[in-house]
């Protein structure tokens, strides 16, 4: 059925615009749509050589420090058995220092106690030295002090003894005498014989009282020999007891002095013991350190590498963005020229009023066909681009 329609129709230059921008905007379209989408599709550069090399880094570093630790720790167990055993030694070293002290105490009281011997031995030579010599007068060590207190009464009841035996044997002699005299022996011979009887008697008496002296005196000269046999064998005894003492007062010292000299050598063997502790102390601080030092710096350079390599990475990133841009342009520029020249001819529609009316069959004009074209490929381009204004970049 046709339709009578009155419309306002632009000036024929336009109509010849809009005609010619339909015809530019379907081959744009035919060639914007053979156009690879992927050309200038969103991408992401990949890993670059140093980041991968940092990844490899950063695994191999997982527990690089371990061993170093565990150097240390062991370092640290060997620096805590060598100060134990130092402090062992150093209290085995204050036992044998007090037992040297002991031992030394005991010397002490062992040489002091020599004393009363050698005193003793002293005093007894010095008896034994007043005993030396001739031994007269009757003074202490005189052979007189040595003669027996009794000697004047055995030699008086001897005497006494010997003359009443001298006096029975006078008797006798008178006896016979006077029996010679009856029997004619004249009285002058007895006289003689009497007298010789007595001079006799009395030179044996005194032979008897010297013999007893002297038996005395050789008694008392025996003693007193005896006596200071006595006292210098004593007083040796006494100076061997003390020498003893004395000897066995320094053994207990040299015990004493070897005792100090082991504790001198242990607390030696315990300031080797601390210093070779402390060494392995310093030992197990510095492989802790170095481990510490290892991961800082490991990490430092994998930080480094991944740094750079994240430079280039963005590097790569933005030229794959320059590039979509570009490929981006490239593709829709022709419809962006068209764009903009449909634009233009909109806009000159609008100021030019309708120069004619008719009326025909509604069949669309060409300059709103081409004008229903171009807001089909805004469309389009809008869902491709991102951007509904094929005019706005």
């Amino acid at each position: 059925m046709a339709i009578t329609e009155t419309r306002a129709l632009p000036a024929q230059f336009i109509e010849d615009l809009g005609t010619d921008y339909a015809k530019q905007l379907t081959a744009a379209t035919a060639a914007s749509q053979a156009l690879p989408t992927s050309t200038f599709a969103p991408q992401v550069a990949g890993q670059t050589a140093l980041q991968q090399q940092a990844t490899t880094l950063a695994g191999q570093g997982v527990g690089s420090y371990q061993p170093f630790l565990t150097s240390a720790g062991q370092a640290g167990t060997a620096a805590g058995t060598a100060l134990g055993a130092a402090d062992t030694t150093l209290g085995t070293a204050g036992t044998e220092l007090t037992g040297a002290g002991t031992a030394l105490g005991t010397a002490g009281t062992t040489i002091g106690g020599a004393s009363p011997f050698i005193s003793a031995a002293g005093t007894g030579l010095g008896t034994a030295a007043g005993l030396t010599g001739t031994g007269t007068g009757t003074g202490t060590g005189s052979i007189a002090s040595y003669m027996s207190p009794y000697q004047s009464q055995v030699i008086d009841a001897t005497l006494a003894d010997y003359d009443s035996r001298v006096a029975a044997q006078r008797s006798g002699v008178t006896q016979q005498a006077g029996l010679g005299t009856v029997g004619n022996l004249d009285s002058g011979r007895f006289g003689v014989q009497l007298g010789a009887f007595d001079a006799q008697s009395q030179r044996d008496r005194a032979l008897v009282e010297a013999n007893l002296l002297q038996q005395g005196f050789g008694q008392a000269q025996g003693a007193r020999q005896q006596d200071f046999a006595n006292q210098v064998g004593l007083a040796q005894g006494q100076l061997g007891l003390g020498q003893a003492q004395v000897g066995l007062g320094q053994a207990q010292a040299g015990i004493a002095g070897q005792q100090a000299g082991f504790a001198g050598q242990r607390a030696a063997l315990a300031g080797a013991q601390q210093g070779l502790g402390q060494g392995q102390l310093g030992l197990g601080q510095f492989q802790q350190g170095l481990g510490q030092a290892t991961q800082a710096l490991g990490a430092q350079d994998i930080a480094t590498v991944g740094q750079v390599g994240a430079a280039d990475q963005a590097q790569a990133q933005a030229q794959l963005d320059a590039t979509r841009e570009a490929n981006r342009l490239a593709a829709y520029e022709p419809l962006e020229r068209l764009g903009i020249f449909g634009q233009g001819v909109t806009g000159l529609m609008g100021g030019y009023p309708a120069q004619y009316q008719f009326t025909s069959q509604p069949n669309p004009s060409p300059l709103a066909t081409a004008l229903g074209v171009g807001s089909t490929l805004g469309g389009i381009y809008g869902n491709v681009t991102g951007n509904s204004n094929p005019f706005k970049r």
